[in-house]
Formats: structure tokens, sequence, C-alpha cells
């Protein structure tokens, strides 16, 4: 596993993820707050409707809507921060 973290390519990708703007690091940073927005609707879900409809199928619900809101907002935010690094 550590041979996995000393990997120089692994490092140059880590250091993409916080110093560049590319295709890669906007997929990846897509897919993380994919991820965030589908746990945070699931609690959302689970602590507003979970005694009404239970709370598996409120945290179903919720995890799938989450990210109808994120998605948008990342793409926009991306394309904002691509336009001013060029300036």
């Amino acid at each position: 596993m550590l041979c996995f973290f000393n990997d120089p390519g692994f490092r140059q990708f880590l250091y993409t993820l916080n110093t560049e703007i590319n295709f890669s690091t906007e997929i990846t940073w897509l897919i993380v707050a994919l991820l965030l927005s589908m746990i945070g609707g699931a609690i959302g879900g689970m602590m507003l409707a979970g005694k009404e409809i239970g709370y598996k199928f409120s945290a179903v619900i919720g995890s799938l809507f989450a990210p109808a809101g994120v998605i948008p907002a990342m793409i926009l935010g991306s394309l904002i921060l691509t336009f001013f690094s060029k300036y």
C-alpha cells in the first residue's frame, strides 16, 4: 500500500488536484462532490422524512435527489475557475 502512495505518477496526480485545472482534475472533483452530496442527501432525507416513509427509503430518495443541485454548481464553478485562470 505504501508503494502506491510513493508512486511518482500518483504523487503528481495529487499535486495537480491542488494546483492545476485540467480534465482529469475536474472529473475527479466532480466525483468527489457527487459522493459527498449523495451522503449529505441521504442524511438529510433521513432527518426530514425518516419517520413518515421509513429511514431506508428516505435515504435512497435523498441520495438520488441531492446531486441534482450539486452537479450543475460544480460544473459552473469549474467553468468559472477555468475562465479566471486564463487572466
